[in-house]
């Protein structure tokens, strides 16, 4: 068995699992985040780290063997920074995705900043060389030391190595402070033309950042190490169990849909919305904001589709819009989701031509904006909250769709078959909509929160030569599949022309809008 870490911007999931795929316990524990003015969100590392330990001890609570663990796998979340000195300790808070706070515009403004906004000239060599240029937003690990540099000078003195988070946890468990070729993707500061990623000497020269307080990059295809003996105590562990290179939650999610193989795409539907599938060729395309990514796997690329707001987005409506707790009443309900699926089964396709745009907090790929907003459009005296809520996952399944016609551009093929996983599988309606959206059978996921928790795991099992590649497949079980019904294609093939249309026509209302509430 592998016990397999998947941190996730909210919550630590954790999950021991069999060589064939099998989940012999699973565990949960928060993690917080702290928003700041101008932007900014942090987390306490230590108190994220204590959630990792809780979420572990309750997966492995049903093993009666524990000392039969063979090793610990993590995958996190990215874009986000951990400062350590040369003990581990934080030297600050982890600073997180969301963190705006390193944005270049904002980076020249403090003492020191001249030249952390890149020329045209960098930005194309960045290109190249890595695959993405630094973010105007700041919501790269680039931006994240940058900012700990000029903003939290004391931080930057006192910190020996920069971490993502996936490296911060394999460091706690095994005592090293390295990172691998996935890992380090958004420090933006390897060549990614190479097959094995090292640093680039002029992209470290343009960061303004100490070289040595980049991490070491080791082999992603071997085990750094036994788990430190503390660790294996607390937790039950042998001392002998191995400790695995960690990787991003979306090549996790990767694995876990066995989606470095074959013509089908994984998506994920959790906070926010992920397609992966896979390429053999490093490429950006920078208009729809989709890039390949250095993979686990050797020969290969990772496709890159981060969509933006997706469960979330359902919560939202949910808890703010139906079952508010508010000056107006308390209109909580134990269960919401019962309740929804019931609303949603009883409406017809297409929402009585409502159309809800999902773009909460701005939009990724295929088309970045940071401005736009979410609604609904074409309400009338006739709609209903029935109609609102089959319309928000429509209108996820649309802004999907939009998105996979966009990757399917990127990899040069047509998804065969969508593998469905995240918080957001475990709702057979939903997976029903997105069937008949784009018209492409919907593979729903067992278990499918811990996806990535069963990707990071059999990586490892393949890491220990106990599992070939294609052998993947087997341990990724399927609940259910569901067909896409052809009488609705033409419907929703209109309704998604009006959505994209949506999207541009009202770009300038809502820049517009957005811009006045900055000032």
């Amino acid at each position: 068995m592998i016990l397999a870490i998947d941190l996730g911007t909210s919550n630590v999931k954790a999950a021991v699992v069999r060589r064939d795929g099998e989940l012999v316990g699973t565990g949960r524990a928060s993690v917080e985040t702290t928003l700041l003015p101008n932007g900014g969100a942090e987390q306490d590392a230590e108190q994220m780290w204590q959630a990792v330990l809780e979420a572990s001890a309750q997966a492995l609570a049903p093993v009666k063997d524990k000392r039969a663990i063979r090793g610990v796998a993590c995958d996190s979340q990215y874009s986000s920074i951990v400062p350590v000195d040369a003990d581990g300790r934080p030297t600050g808070n982890l600073v997180l995705w969301m963190d705006k706070r390193g944005a270049p515009e904002r980076l020249e403004k403090l003492p020191g900043g001249r030249g952390m906004n890149p020329s045209v000239f960098q930005k194309l060599r960045w290109l190249q060389i890595h695959a993405i240029p630094p973010l105007d937003s700041g919501a790269d690990s680039l931006a994240h030391m940058r900012w700990l540099k000029l903003a939290r000078p004391e931080v930057y003195a006192k910190t020996a190595t920069f971490l993502e988070p996936m490296d911060y946890i394999t460091m706690r468990l095994c005592g090293r402070r390295v990172a691998n070729r996935c890992s380090v993707f958004m420090m933006l500061l390897t060549d990614n033309r190479r097959p094995d990623p090292v640093y680039h000497p002029r992209l470290v020269k343009w960061s303004g950042l100490d070289a040595d307080k980049l991490p070491e990059l080791v082999p992603i295809d071997e085990p750094l190490g036994p788990v430190l003996p503390d660790v294996a105590e607390g937790l039950g562990l042998s001392p002998e169990a191995l400790v695995f290179p960690g990787i991003n939650d979306t090549l996790a999610g990767g694995i876990g849909t066995y989606a470095f193989s074959g013509d089908h795409v994984g998506i994920a539907m959790g906070t926010t919305s992920v397609i992966v599938t896979h390429v053999p060729f490093k490429k950006t395309d920078i208009r729809n904001s989709i890039v390949s990514m250095p993979s686990p796997i050797d020969g290969q690329y990772f496709v890159m589709g981060e969509i933006g707001i997706g469960g979330r987005a359902l919560e939202y409506f949910l808890e703010n819009l139906v079952f508010a707790n508010d000056a107006f009443a308390d209109h909580s309900l134990a269960d919401k989701f019962e309740a929804l699926h019931d609303a949603v089964e009883g409406t017809p396709p297409g929402s009585d031509g409502v159309l809800f745009l999902p773009w909460l907090t701005g939009s990724i790929a295929p088309a970045e904006d940071g401005r736009v907003r979410g609604g609904f459009l074409n309400m009338s005296l006739e709609t209903t909250r029935e109609h609102l809520a089959r319309a928000v996952l429509e209108g996820v399944a649309f802004n999907f769709r939009w998105a996979l016609d966009a990757i399917g551009r990127f990899a040069k093929r047509r998804p065969s078959h969508m593998l469905f996983y995240g918080g957001g599988a475990r709702s057979s309606v939903w997976s029903q909509i997105i069937a008949d959206v784009h018209q492409i059978p919907v593979h729903q996921l067992r278990d499918p929160e811990f996806t990535p928790c069963r990707g990071t795991a059999l990586l490892a099992f393949h890491r220990l030569g106990d599992l070939a590649l294609e052998e993947i497949q087997d341990g990724v079980p399927v609940e259910k599949v569901f067909e896409p019904r052809p009488e609705l294609a033409n419907r929703y093939d209109e309704l998604f022309r009006q959505f994209v249309r949506a999207f541009h026509q009202n770009r300038k209302i809502f820049r517009a809008l957005n811009s006045a509430s900055e000032q």
